[in-house]
């Protein structure tokens, strides 16, 4: 006997009840998922964000904070290394690149940052997506989403701690700090690279030191722009990124700017703090996701028992008129664990879509560009939800027909 058409007039009797558990299962699945993936695509972007910072050097203070200024672009104000140390590794011969990072100047809510022309094409991997790279001071290059064009003139404003304004918008505070008489012109735009420096303009150091009346670093006028500088007073800056030329220089390089004034450390030191940070709280909401499959299930237990309560007289007639317990356990279970498959694919559906919608807005607070993916620990957790909503649906199925059938009809 085909136990299909049985399955499908009880659904339709039940169909509230049976929206109901789908309802239940969906919510369980949907918040395992989401907590999961969110956690996954927040460590994979802010990773992917540091590719390009192999060793940061900066003056003594908090690893962290250096790393959110000069990878993460949060605005904080930050002591400066002595901008002779440029030279200095210009020169070293474990170095294969340096750049500085000079930091604290916004334009239309978006930070300016000065830099060389190396950093600024990532050395070397990234390539403008419009127009070119700078070539001289008072020219910048643009990241994907800042909202300049090609040949608009960029006037910078001294950004003040805690005023960030809307990006896109000058507003009356950006305005009254601006840096008169200077301004830049946008000659190109790079690719999108997925990191806050997606809404930074990229400009030379050197415009950057003579906006704040430092010179320019450079001892005559028309010097080539970047290093090695020549001028009588380098400024400082914030930040040094250094690309070593083998990993053993790379931890050289750790070693000897650990002192003397100086902090040398790898991103990804600090990285993983935050990771571990960040894991112990993505613990505590996997447990609290946990209790609250646990909960969900243990109700959709008793919403099942329920529903085969409401249904046994009808499953009584059918065994009085000589249906096998195969056939009604069959019918039953059938039922009850479709409904439970059905909740677990619309909970996976709905947990993309939460993980998708807290990464846009992710996205639009902090620049990280998250990636949504369902990984193995995600689709694990379905699947033993899947697997204890099914064994939970055997109980009730058992129950619909080992009771008595006299009873059941009376019923």
């Amino acid at each position: 006997m085909n136990p299909l058409p049985m399955i499908i007039a009880d659904l339709r009797a039940l169909r509230w009840t049976a929206a109901a558990i789908v309802a239940l299962v969906a919510l369980a699945v949907a918040i395992g998922v989401a907590i999961g993936a969110q956690e996954r695509a927040l460590r994979q972007a802010s990773a992917r964000a540091a590719d390009d910072f192999d060793l940061l050097i900066g003056a003594p203070g908090s690893q962290t904070q250096l790393v959110m200024s000069a990878i993460y672009l949060q605005p904080e104000a930050l002591p400066l290394v002595d901008g002779r140390l440029l030279n200095e590794l210009v020169r070293d011969p474990r170095v294969a690149a340096v750049a500085p990072l000079a930091f604290g100047d916004i334009a239309r809510g978006h930070p300016v940052i000065g830099t060389t022309l190396a950093f600024a094409g990532r050395w070397g991997r990234v390539q403008p997506s419009e127009g070119r790279l700078f070539s001289r001071e008072g020219e910048a290059v643009l990241g994907a989403d800042v909202t300049y064009g090609l040949g608009d003139k960029i006037e910078p404003s001294h950004a003040i701690a805690g005023h960030w304004p809307r990006r896109g918008v000058a507003d009356a505070e950006e305005a009254s700090h601006r840096h008169e008489g200077h301004a830049y012109v946008a000659v190109g735009r790079l690719p999108r690279l997925g990191s806050p420096f997606d809404r930074a303009i990229l400009v030379p150091v050197e415009s950057v030191w003579e906006v704040h009346g430092l010179g320019n670093g450079h001892a005559g006028e028309g010097a080539a722009l970047g290093p090695p500088f020549d001028g009588q007073r380098i400024p400082g800056v914030p930040a040094l990124v250094v690309k070593p030329k083998a990993v053993a220089d790379a931890y050289a390089l750790r070693a000897r700017y650990r002192q003397g004034g100086t902090m040398a450390f790898f991103p990804a030191e600090v990285l993983v703090g935050l990771y571990r940070t960040l894991g112990d709280v993505g613990q505590v909401l996997s447990v609290a996701s946990v209790l609250n499959a646990v909960l969900i299930l243990a109700a959709i237990f008793l919403l099942l028992v329920a529903v085969t309560g409401l249904r046994r007289r009808r499953y009584a007639v059918l065994r009085a008129l000589g249906a096998p317990p195969a056939y009604v356990l069959l019918v039953v279970w059938i039922g009850m664990a479709g409904l439970v498959a059905a909740g677990c694919l619309v909970g996976l559906g709905l947990g993309a879509a939460a993980t998708l919608a807290v990464s846009g807005l992710f996205e639009a607070q902090t620049g990280l560009r998250l990636s949504f993916a369902l990984g193995s620990a995600e689709l694990a957790q379905v699947g033993l939800i899947l697997l204890l909503g099914s064994l939970a649906a055997l109980i009730p199925a058992a129950l619909s027909y080992r009771g008595s059938i006299t009873a059941g009809l009376r019923g």
